[in-house]
């Protein structure tokens, strides 16, 4: 009897998120790429809070494999520290929220 063992390759981090400075009233865009799909947990946090898909948080996925959060009309108080989580893979990255000062 000849037993064929396929070792699932645990996914690793492609590309992880990079650090985004926006204007008050822009959308913050990040980005993190797994090396192949099929990662259980997936999971976004702001400043250590989970975030959710509605019509401010924008959580979208290709292919299993590339995952995107979107702020949409972000303010000075989203400024913190994006987290994604797959499994045991974590990136993580700064959003800073600037305010609009008017030149006299």
């Amino acid at each position: 009897l000849l037993l064929l063992c396929h070792a699932e390759e645990a996914a690793v981090i492609v590309s992880g998120l990079r650090s985004t400075d926006v204007f008050v009233g822009e959308s913050a865009t990040f980005t993190c790429e797994l090396s192949h799909p099929g990662v259980k947990n997936v999971q976004w946090w702001l400043d250590g809070t989970p975030l959710h898909n509605n019509l401010v948080t924008e959580i979208d996925e290709q292919d299993g494999r590339i995952h995107t959060l979107t702020l949409n009309d972000v303010a000075c108080h989203d400024s913190g520290t994006v987290t994604f989580r797959a499994g045991s893979l974590i990136s993580s990255a700064k959003l800073l929220v600037k305010g609009i000062s008017l030149l006299e």
